[in-house]
């Protein structure tokens, strides 16, 4: 039986290593349909700073996204490196979330099946699967659509929703955003990755088991919770499997839309 030799690129300083990733993700976004085009956003603080934060600038495509174009913007809209202006809703939503709830990565997406359930009454997620499950405690409700992003004070209500990075299960890391999208946050690029692409298939699975028109068969309350904890005797960590899924992902990248690490 044939084995298969993953291969590794030498490891990069702190900030080289997020803008590879940073670019991969948005691409990967694109190849996932997660994406607009040039709207929506995805950021990084920088790291080693709390107050810097890494963006691709409005007006590229995510599919041509290199981490050489990363530029690194602060809360105030000032540009510290790279060129152009940050986008308004980018600083509106982005900065105030990474400040107040302290999280590293936010990936803020129209994407097509979370802002489908986001466009019904009732747009909360079921616990339908083992997939869902995992997800359903990770959720904050934001139900209250306040129009385009465009001042601060919008993405400090976002935060408040959410809580502290840093209080365990009492942290949202995802925000259903009615009638707009969803924010998906993460301690790296690889964890709210995963989240983003995981989220946006238990919402379109979620949305196909509705619309047979059937009753649903929603998962104990306790089966959710099991799925939810740990298992000490797993051969993978969950930071591990966040790493392996997204190193793969950047494999797919590699055959199918090289050049995110230029």
């Amino acid at each position: 039986m044939a084995v298969h030799a993953f291969t590794t690129t030498p490891r990069l300083d702190a900030l080289a290593e997020a803008k590879v990733h940073l670019a991969a993700a948005l691409r990967l976004a694109v190849l996932h349909e997660l994406e607009e085009g040039i709207d929506n956003h995805f950021t990084m603080t920088v790291p080693g700073r709390d107050d810097q934060y890494l963006i691709l600038p409005f007006g590229f495509h995510w599919s041509e996204a290199r981490a050489s174009d990363m530029m690194i913007f602060d809360e105030a809209g000032n540009t510290i490196e790279g060129s152009g202006p940050v986008e308004l809703s980018a600083q509106s939503i982005h900065a105030p979330i990474h400040r107040i709830t302290g999280t590293r990565v936010v990936l803020h997406t129209h994407q097509t099946w979370t802002l489908a359930l986001n466009q019904l009454e009732d747009n909360r997620l079921l616990p339908l699967s083992q997939t869902a499950a995992f997800m359903v405690d990770q959720i904050a409700y934001d139900d209250d659509y306040q129009g385009v992003a465009d001042s601060l004070e919008e993405g400090e209500r976002l935060a408040r929703l959410m809580g502290k990075a840093d209080a365990g299960k009492d942290f949202k890391p995802i925000v259903f955003m009615k009638n707009h999208g969803v924010i998906a946050c993460g301690d790296t690029i690889p964890q709210a990755y995963r989240r983003l692409y995981r989220l946006e298939r238990v919402c379109r699975n979620q949305l196909l088991a509705m619309a047979a028109n059937k009753p649903l068969a929603v998962l104990d309350a306790e089966v959710a919770r099991r799925v939810q904890a740990p298992n000490p005797d797993d051969r993978h960590t969950r930071a591990e499997r966040e790493r392996l899924f997204f190193e793969a992902m950047m494999r797919v990248l590699d055959r199918e839309n090289p050049g995110y690490r230029d």
